[in-house]
């Protein structure tokens, strides 16, 4: 690691011993260091999402938000340093951001990144790697409501027809209780520009606080969203399904310090594996099971919680793919209020938290 991320790294952890709430569940009591510590960025770090190169893996890259009116996409190699020439700037605060492997459009299967523009009230999407946009402004979001602030986004890739779609959240001003999250089709216009086709609104919000992280287990095909004083919530992700309204489990309803943030999900394999969520006032990852429990594929008791050197992280991403270099295990991705994200390599994480790395 560079010096200097070296630096950021131990000042981060350092200010998580001191700053964070107590979660009696966590494994271990000294923080998981990161085996990175990025550049920082310009305002406020938020959410990141991995984009893995499959023919040269060491290529791979990290685009993360930073969340203000003058706001911007960052791209980051596997190294911490900021790709400068692939940066995206003029965004009215990009708030989540994630992407999707394979999209259908007029020049092929492409890779594209979609972020929430949160007071623009719309979607920006981009090409990967070379992140060029391809939405002629942006798609619009929640159009016809009170509350258009939109601030989560999730991407979906239907299995039987590699259909894509965007599952988007917003602020809680006028936001209602059901119907909080709306779903929209994305969509190539046969002209090169992603268009997006409105195609439901669904969940249910407490009233507490506010929906932002949002995460689709793309293999089992379920969206998992935090409502963020209360629990997590989990629904089918194809709007096609025959139960598509209906909740099909709420978690997590206990334990938190505060807020419940950014969820991602570790695959063991296609049916098993972590659901993780942001302990943020704690500075701690709760830790669920992705299969179940004993009550059924929609029961997820807790089974482990572990610290990280990240300081009141809201979100997160995860990928078990392996080849990455420098991250055996896999990749685990938290921003950090020190304007950075912080990489992790997932064995790490899994040694301190007692859980299990992809074929092993």
């Amino acid at each position: 690691m560079f010096p200097r991320l070296l630096l950021l790294a131990a000042l981060a952890a350092a200010g998580t011993c001191s700053a964070a709430m107590p979660d009696p569940d966590a494994r271990n009591a000294e923080p998981v260091k990161p085996r990175v510590v990025t550049e920082p960025v310009k305002h406020d770090t938020d959410d990141p999402a991995i984009w893995i190169n499959h023919a040269d893996p060491a290529e791979s890259l990290v685009v993360g938000t930073d969340k203000e009116w003058d706001g911007a996409l960052y791209v980051f190699g596997l190294d911490g340093r900021i790709r400068r020439d692939q940066v995206v700037r003029g965004i009215a605060r990009p708030n989540n951001v994630d992407i999707v492997q394979g999209f259908s459009s007029t020049h092929g299967l492409i890779d594209i990144a979609v972020a929430t523009e949160r007071f623009g009230h719309r979607l920006r999407v981009y090409r990967l790697p070379d992140m060029a946009p391809l939405d002629r402004g942006g798609i619009p979001v929640f159009e016809g409501e009170r509350a258009r602030d939109c601030m989560g986004v999730a991407l979906y890739k239907r299995p039987t027809d590699s259909a894509v779609f965007a599952i988007v959240s917003r602020s809680d001003a006028g936001a209602p209780r059901e119907g909080y999250l709306h779903q929209y089709r994305l969509v190539d216009d046969g002209a090169g520009t992603i268009r997006g086709v409105f195609v439901r609104s669904f969940g249910t919000w407490s009233g507490k606080k506010e929906i932002e992280a949002i995460v689709v287990d793309q293999d089992l095909g379920y969206v998992y969203y935090s409502d963020e004083q209360f629990g997590v919530r989990k629904y089918h992700a194809d709007p096609a399904a025959e139960d598509a309204e209906d909740e099909l489990a709420l978690f997590g309803t206990s334990g938190f310090a505060d807020d419940h943030e950014g969820i991602s999900i570790y695959a063991l394999d296609p049916k098993t594996g972590y659901i993780l969520v942001s302990n943020q006032q704690a500075n701690t990852f709760r830790i669920f099971p992705r299969e179940g429990g004993a009550g059924g594929p929609h029961d997820h008791p807790l089974i482990s919680s572990v610290r990280l050197s990240t300081l009141d992280s809201d979100g997160s991403d995860v990928t078990s793919f392996g080849e990455l270099p420098g991250f055996p295990g896999g990749l685990f991705v938290a921003m950090s209020t020190d304007k950075t994200f912080h990489f992790y390599a997932w064995e790490d994480i899994a040694k301190a938290a007692g859980l299990k790395v992809r074929g092993r």
